[in-house]
């Protein structure tokens, strides 16, 4: 029986009068079998999943695992796009678009994937991109992803959702982090946060300007319906104050007057006035459009990341890797462009640093990891990455990032 066959047996035995008698193993299936990526070959079967990191043969393997582990809203949290998830399709489907051109016959035994981000140097290009909430995901949530990122030393950028403070996030991660911003609607907010990231150590301040308005997670919602737990106990959403008490960076910060953290009254004034209120660099998080970029690198900002927010802002159908390109033509190279969104393969990753990207940030596959497996799925899941890349690079007959260029790829 092919496995889409098996799918549909078990779906119309759950749905029969015989459910209660089915096995226990295949009664934890059926809710947990949906996976947000195409994978064809990973495992779906709840006696075969992997038991520990080290069986991992890709960071598919990780998603089944964590869903076994999260609850239902929050693993709908992390897995939901907005409306028809086109553009949450788009950021996967896209890559295959691209194709790669092997070049041959070049010394490929040594591979350097070093970067240089912002002046600083790491020793490859794959950034962990800002996740909120993670102590939803596992107990240790940020302090395991920074110690799981410290493995392979990948540049961490921290979200403003975090739910351990910047100054324990740092020290677990042994270097200094990036901050990602919600500045809200209110200016003594984002002051504070961005003078307390500073005063730990934090060299950049990653401002995000994709959060402007409101967003409808069906995945989410859905999800939220088959949790049997009562959400209350742990989520007051009686104000925004209330709602906050468990996300560190908005301790002491006075949220009256606020009843979101969207930013949708944030303008390029906002921006020369936290330019005058900090020395960390200025990166803009959520460009996708050739005009808003020339604008960033005329108003002096210090890097772009081109992103869609995981298809979780809007569902506007478009992929990060279509508009890459359209950013790094306009910034001519004056500032440097980062990337998120979708990322899953080391071909992804190399997809976008040919196109002119520095470096590529990754969300979701971490958080699989950490969600199976806590500091040691994150460990692996970065690993896995860096090995496919370093594959990918050999193939391509590129011995170092630089030389990941517009002519190994042709549109499909």
């Amino acid at each position: 029986m092919s496995l889409e066959n098996r799918r549909r047996f078990m779906q119309f035995l759950a749905a029969s009068p015989l459910a209660g008698s089915l096995p226990a193993a295949a009664q934890v299936l059926m809710p947990k079998s949906r996976q947000s990526d195409p994978v064809m070959w990973a495992p779906m079967e709840a006696d075969k999943l992997i038991k520990s990191p080290k069986e991992a043969i890709n960071v598919f393997d990780f998603e089944p695992v964590a869903r076994q582990n999260v609850p239902p809203a929050h693993f709908g949290y992390m897995a939901s796009g907005i409306d028809d998830e086109v553009t949450l399709r788009a950021n996967r489907e896209d890559f295959l678009k691209i194709q790669l051109r092997p070049r041959r016959l070049v010394d490929v035994s040594k591979v350097d994937m070093s970067v240089d981000i912002l002046g600083a140097r790491y020793p490859n290009p794959i950034v962990v991109a800002p996740v909120g909430g993670q102590k939803s995901f596992h107990a240790e949530g940020e302090i395991a992803t920074a110690r799981g990122a410290k493995g392979g030393n990948h540049l961490m950028i921290l979200s403003t959702a975090t739910t351990s403070g910047v100054e324990e996030v740092t020290k677990a991660r042994g270097a200094p982090v990036w901050y990602q911003l919600y500045a809200t609607n209110k200016w003594e907010v984002a002051r504070g946060m961005v003078q307390r990231a500073e005063k730990a150590g934090c060299p950049v301040v990653a401002v995000t300007v994709d959060r402007s308005g409101g967003r409808n997670q069906e995945t989410l919602f859905r999800l939220m319906k088959t949790d049997a737990r009562n959400c209350d106990t742990c989520h007051d959403r009686s104000s925004l104050a209330a709602n906050m008490k468990r996300r560190s960076m908005y301790e002491g910060l006075d949220l009256e007057g606020l009843t979101h953290t969207q930013s949708s009254a944030m303008t390029w004034e906002f921006l020369k006035r936290l330019r005058d209120t900090t020395k960390m660099k200025i990166v803009l998080k959520g460009i996708l459009a050739h005009e808003d970029a020339t604008l960033a690198a005329e108003n002096g900002m210090d890097g772009i990341i081109v992103s869609n927010h995981g298809a979780r802002s809007e569902d506007s159908g478009r992929s990060t890797i279509d508009a890459l390109p359209e950013i790094v033509a306009a910034v001519k190279g004056r500032i440097p462009v980062l990337v998120d969104s979708g990322f899953r393969r080391g071909t992804d990753i190399a997809k976008a640093l040919c196109l002119g990207a520095q470096a590529v940030c990754v969300g979701r596959p971490y958080m699989w990891g950490l969600g199976a497996f806590g500091q040691a799925g994150v460990e692996r899941v970065l690993e896995l990455q860096r090995i496919e890349l370093y594959a990918i690079m050999q193939q391509l007959g590129a011995p170092s990032v630089k030389q990941l260029v517009p002519g190994m790829i042709r549109r499909a």
